[in-house]
């Protein structure tokens, strides 16, 4: 081992990435165990790669083979059921460990500067999840995803000035037929993951240049009562165990609750009752239907995505509007913040029982 090690190190140089690895520290402040939501989401996507690379070996992207070849992927691929469970449960999973990462990115105040580009490519990050989830969402061609996709674009359509051409992109006309599901194949595996690949490198450079956020509270103790974990090897290792914890979790979830495939979807089907999208877009889905649906002369449907728009934009600009000298605004902040996760919640699960 010392001479391969040494051999590599004679052509690679890899001394100083370790001499890095060994110099980075983890500080121990009150929160700090946070820190790990950051490396689960990002090994959740490794799964969705992964699994997303196997399910592509046999998936066909076409509206006549499509639902028929996840049929087959599930009932005579050896162990398919298992990797296409694991693919949609990581979905959700990464999903909801990136919004749990984000607010505890919030709530800590570890936004502020220097690390306001992290916060906004780690904002944007989340968006692209949610995107991926939406576009997955088609592609088995079954009857539930099909009417999900089609109310999704309608939302989509009624943005003002760029709907109706977004709309049509998406769908690959004016309807959802058997064109939208080679557009939606092509986003999902194609184009989102170039987008993701570059924001995701950005966000982890970010973090590796700038280091892991100090609290002021905490950084301006007496040094000797500062304490810190070196993030090679002790912080990965925990990493790691986290990680097999998560894997763990997931597996359990897909054997005991395997994903179902449904029916196939029929174009001249009436839609299914009570119809609904995937969890973390119910809370938007649910305050659209509580908006009247004129407000003056606006249609309220329209009202309601500006508002979002509006709000993703106001999240994403957090960094900037939030001083470090100006308590009373962070306080304000974090109420928002609060009033935020209870909306969520409470909409997310008031769709569901409904």
């Amino acid at each position: 081992m010392a001479k391969l090690s040494q051999w590599f190190e004679d052509r690679y140089h890899f001394a100083p990435v370790l001499d890095f690895l060994r110099k980075k520290q983890v500080p121990l402040h009150r929160g700090w165990y946070w820190s790990y939501l950051g490396g689960v989401t990002l090994f959740l996507f490794a799964i969705q790669v992964v699994t997303g690379i196997l399910l592509l070996m046999y998936y066909k992207p076409s509206a006549t083979e499509a639902y028929e070849s996840i049929r087959f992927i599930m009932s005579q691929v050896q162990f398919g059921w298992l990797i296409r469970s694991i693919h949609s449960w990581s979905a959700n999973f990464m999903v909801l460990a990136a919004f749990l990462h984000m607010f505890s990115v919030f709530f800590q105040r570890a936004y502020g500067r220097p690390r306001e580009l992290t916060w906004v490519t780690g904002i944007i990050l989340l968006g692209l999840s949610m995107f991926f989830g939406f576009s997955g969402y088609l592609l088995p061609w079954n009857e539930l995803a099909f009417f999900a996709t089609k109310v999704g674009t309608e939302i989509v359509g009624a943005i003002p000035l760029i709907g109706k051409a977004m709309m049509i992109l998406l769908r690959g006309g004016e309807e959802v037929t058997g064109a939208t599901l080679p557009r939606f194949f092509g986003i999902h595996v194609a184009i989102l993951p170039a987008i993701f690949t570059v924001f995701l490198g950005a966000h982890l450079i970010f973090i590796q240049v700038q280091g892991m956020h100090e609290p002021r509270a905490w950084a301006q103790q007496p040094e000797e009562k500062r304490r810190y974990m070196p993030f090679f090897p002790h912080f990965m290792l925990r990493d790691a165990l986290l990680w097999l914890i998560v894997l763990n979790i997931l597996a359990i979830f897909a054997v005991f609750l395997p994903w179902e495939l449904g029916a196939k979807a029929d174009l001249f089907a009436p839609a299914p009752a009570a119809i609904k999208p995937e969890w973390y877009f119910m809370f938007m889905f649910q305050t659209l239907k509580f908006i009247p649906a004129h407000i003056l002369i606006f249609e309220g449907e329209v009202i309601g995505i500006l508002g979002f728009m509006l709000g993703f934009l106001v999240w994403l600009l957090v960094p900037f509007i939030d001083r470090k000298d100006d308590e009373d605004r962070y306080r304000l902040l974090k109420r928002i913040g609060i009033v935020v996760i209870i909306y969520i919640a409470a909409t997310t699960a008031w769709g569901y029982l409904a």
